[in-house]
């Protein structure tokens, strides 16, 4: 596989995957482990598929082409040890990441994660599992701030139990049901939402409510 045919598996995960598999039947497993590592692992690969990653491998699982098991075990791995290195990478840089200026590091990203991070604590970790590029931040921001590891540790590794089971379980049950499979993308946006509307809303109350305060 070149460099051209894994960006396409990237960029079109719900298309590629298929001949993927077909073509390289159990090296799927470790395109897809790669690809939840770094985008778990590296602030500069947030734009790596991972929810509709999830759900479509389970979606292919129900048609056998995968074992559910083997790929849950694998990706959960690939989480948590992407997570654990996006951690160190981040208190190895240590709190200078907020006030020098990095080309590699989305600050917008940045700066909206850690406003999430001190607003939510050590559930952030958990709960980011769900929502695409703090998610990639977040374990980044946990090292710089120097959250204890074994709490770090405890809220990786059931997010990633959380996140990995339930899309991929989603995908097994949901994946192949014409509806579902039609508008996946949709679906996807429509989860994104429901995650990320009720924060920045409850961001803006509290602002609102500052405000109010300040007159």
């Amino acid at each position: 596989m070149d460099f051209i045919q894994l960006l396409g598996v990237i960029l079109h995960v719900d298309k590629a995957l298929g001949t993927i598999i077909s073509q390289y039947g159990t090296w799927v497993y470790v395109v897809l482990f790669s690809i939840v590592f770094c985008e778990t692992g590296l602030v500069v690969a947030p734009f790596l598929p991972g929810d509709s990653l999830l759900f479509i491998s389970g979606a292919f699982c129900a048609t056998g082409a995968m074992h559910v098991g083997v790929l849950i075990v694998l990706l959960v791995v690939a989480a948590v040890t992407g997570d654990n290195l996006n951690y160190f990478i981040g208190r190895k840089i240590g709190r200078a990441v907020f006030t020098r200026d990095y080309p590699w590091i989305d600050k917008k990203a940045l700066h909206y994660t850690h406003v999430f991070f001190e607003k939510h604590g050590g559930k952030t970790i958990t709960m980011c599992r769900f929502i695409p590029l703090v998610r990639t931040f977040a374990p980044f921001v946990a090292g710089v701030t120097e959250m204890h590891l074994l709490k770090f540790q405890l809220y990786n590794v059931v997010g990633a139990i959380v996140w990995v089971v339930g899309l991929v379980f989603g995908g097994y049950f949901l994946g192949n049901i014409p509806i579902v499979r039609d508008h996946l993308n949709t679906i996807v946006l429509l989860g994104i939402c429901a995650v990320v509307v009720p924060v920045v809303l409850g961001g803006l109350w509290k602002l609102f409510q500052r405000v109010l305060r300040s007159h």
